[in-house]
């Protein structure tokens, strides 16, 4: 009886520790309102060497106003090349140099590197109004080639356009699907490229107020955000996860002995 009795028990206990601890789990913890409004950061995203944008002008003249707009670029997409249904139309964009400059219509050069969209947009339209080129412009700031790079434990890893002037770290890893049951919450790893280094950051999604406060709590264009496995799926990288070390493993041979222990009790 004693047999039947502390089997079971045995099969509890193992289930008990197969599973993740809620701390290592949830997200968030230990955050309150008045300390996440302390600490929040205001990271918006700048423009770099080498990152593109498009810039439209629109005026209550639209033959002025295409003056100082790029060409419309026709993309054929498919096979089929006289088929106008393989036509994509796609507004032509600038390519910051080296020196964080770009070449504006009419205008000529302008150092564009450190600003955000906002800034670009408000910078152009004083230029146009200031030299007498448009009385009533309205600037359209986009990016181009703005990317975030998912990988690891989730279950949309891949690449991701950013369409926004501030982005979080939540918000990417919603884009990826969110992360994983085998995902390590508390160890993210965000590779940033940065005056031609690459600065590595560990983020804790666990820890409310240490994430908030993290640099890399806002991303920027071409991060990337690693997602590391936890030691569960680390064991099931052998083939099929049967191996000694292996939760399955123990799981099913406790099973066996529990049900041969009933039997032979019977």
């Amino acid at each position: 009886m004693q047999l039947k009795t502390l089997l079971p028990l045995a099969l509890i206990i193992l289930l008990s520790s197969s599973c993740g601890s809620p701390r290592h789990i949830s997200y968030l913890q230990g955050l309150h309102p008045e300390v996440a409004e302390e600490i929040r950061q205001q990271t918006v995203i700048r423009i770099r060497p080498k990152d593109k944008i498009s810039i439209v002008i629109n005026s209550k003249d639209p033959l002025l106003a295409d003056l100082f707009n790029l060409p419309i670029v026709a993309h054929r997409v498919g096979y089929a090349a006289n088929s106008s249904m393989n036509i994509n139309q796609q507004v032509s964009g600038y390519t910051v140099d080296a020196r964080g400059e770009i070449d504006f219509p009419v205008i000529g050069k302008i150092h564009i590197a450190g600003m955000s969209r906002e800034e670009i947009a408000v910078f152009v339209k004083n230029e146009l109004t200031s030299r007498n080129l448009i009385k009533d412009p309205v600037v359209t700031v986009e990016f181009m080639n703005h990317t975030i790079s998912v990988l690891g434990e989730v279950n949309k890893p891949g690449r991701f356009s950013i369409d926004r002037d501030k982005i979080s770290i939540l918000d990417v890893l919603g884009m990826a699907g969110d992360l994983t049951i085998y995902g390590k919450r508390e160890n993210i790893l965000v590779l940033r490229e940065d005056s031609g280094k690459q600065i590595p950051y560990v983020v804790n999604l666990c820890a409310g107020p240490e994430l908030l406060s993290s640099p890399a709590y806002y991303l920027q264009q071409n991060d990337v955000v690693y997602v590391e496995p936890n030691s569960m799926r680390a064991r099931q990288s052998t083939v099929n996860g049967n191996n000694v070390r292996s939760s399955s493993f123990w799981l099913s041979l406790a099973s066996l002995l529990t049900t041969v222990a009933i039997l032979i009790v019977k």
